[in-house]
């Protein structure tokens, strides 16, 4: 269902809200729906992040600030022209303070020689930034972020409650405009807000034991619309619990204003075994039909005692339709998880 009013709270008085919401909840915790010792298994299950996804021509980038509590980290990559650069880094667990209250905050991982920071205005509509300084180091270049956000202009939000089979999950998306740089190295990306874009992906979910998705996003901005019309997709493909909405969804500009619809049945469909195959993503109603085609891979995989991931992220480009408009080769990501947590 959709609210048309935000709640003020994720949680209120120990019951959760569900359901899609017209804006993201002022407060959101999902630990304030449990007490005494369950609030401390929720606490052991909560995994917490604030993510990017970049979109401009010449590149494509992600980077993200996680937290599981007994672990925090953080990963950036950039793809460009001359290849993949990748960093990472991990920290105490609780240590990035992902914020409860977006806005206004300031999360940030902070070591020497890799810095990721998000500083959030006061309201929805202000200018937002990001920073990244990495070092460099004997194998790979330096990266540097440097942008602003033009929330005035951003896309709807996403902003989904919902239960899943043996955990929970709280997820709030949306596309802005960017200005600024990335660079890579000696190379200096320039990022203009009348056409490249930034995505955002938080979450603040309890995902069960045995976890799998596939999910992936882009978005452009739209010829025949007015300035800031963003067109694009949030895509996800999981167990669900029958009779409450996953985070799919639609973001397309109208005459009033920018508008997100939900989207289900989503079917992705390699088109063969190799791991740089193109997919094909498609939705039951036909609202969505689109192509990926990737550019390059990242991947992780490890095999502990209780623990395992298979997880894997494609760059690339999507062509096809999305609610009978026609797109080709727009920057986005498609990524797969299986994982034992």
């Amino acid at each position: 269902m959709l609210h048309a009013d935000r709640p003020v709270a994720l949680v209120v008085d120990g019951h959760r809200h569900h359901g899609r919401f017209a804006a993201r909840p002022a407060d959101v915790n999902p630990l304030d729906a449990y007490a005494g010792l369950r609030r401390g298994l929720a606490w052991l299950r909560l995994k917490q992040w604030i993510g990017w996804t970049l979109l401009h021509p010449e590149l494509s980038s992600s980077f993200i600030l996680q937290d599981a509590h007994y672990l925090a980290s953080s990963e950036i990559y950039v793809r460009d022209a001359q290849g993949l650069v990748e960093h990472a880094r991990n920290a105490r667990g609780g240590s990035l303070r992902l914020p409860r209250g977006l806005f206004p905050s300031s999360p940030r991982i902070g070591t020497p020689g890799y810095e990721i920071g998000y500083t959030w205005a006061d309201e929805p509509a202000g200018t937002h930034r990001i920073r990244a300084e990495i070092a460099a180091t004997a194998e790979k270049p330096r990266i540097s972020v440097d942008l602003s956000l033009d929330g005035a202009r951003a896309s709807a939000p996403l902003s989904v409650s919902a239960p899943l089979p043996g955990g929970a999950l709280y997820t709030h998306k949306a596309v802005f405009p960017a200005a600024g740089t990335v660079t890579v190295g000696e190379r200096v990306h320039r990022f203009d807000p009348g056409r490249d874009l930034a995505i955002l992906d938080e979450h603040h979910s309890a995902l069960p034991y045995r976890t799998r998705w596939r999910w992936g996003t882009f978005a452009t901005q739209a010829s025949d619309a007015a300035p800031g019309g963003i067109l694009g997709a949030n895509l996800a493909e999981r167990p669900t619990v029958p009779g409450f909405e996953d985070e799919s969804c639609l973001w397309l500009p109208g005459p009033d204003g920018p508008t997100v619809e939900p989207l289900g049945d989503l079917t992705f469909e390699p088109s063969a075994d190799d791991p740089l195959a193109p997919w094909h993503v498609s939705s039951a109603d036909r609202r969505l039909d689109v192509t990926f085609l990737p550019e390059d891979r990242k991947s992780v995989k490890h095999q502990l005692v209780l623990a395992e991931i298979d997880y894997w992220q494609l760059v690339g480009t999507y062509t096809g339709v999305v609610a009978g408009r026609p797109v080709a080769g727009v920057r986005g990501v498609l990524e797969s998880t299986r994982a034992r947590l």
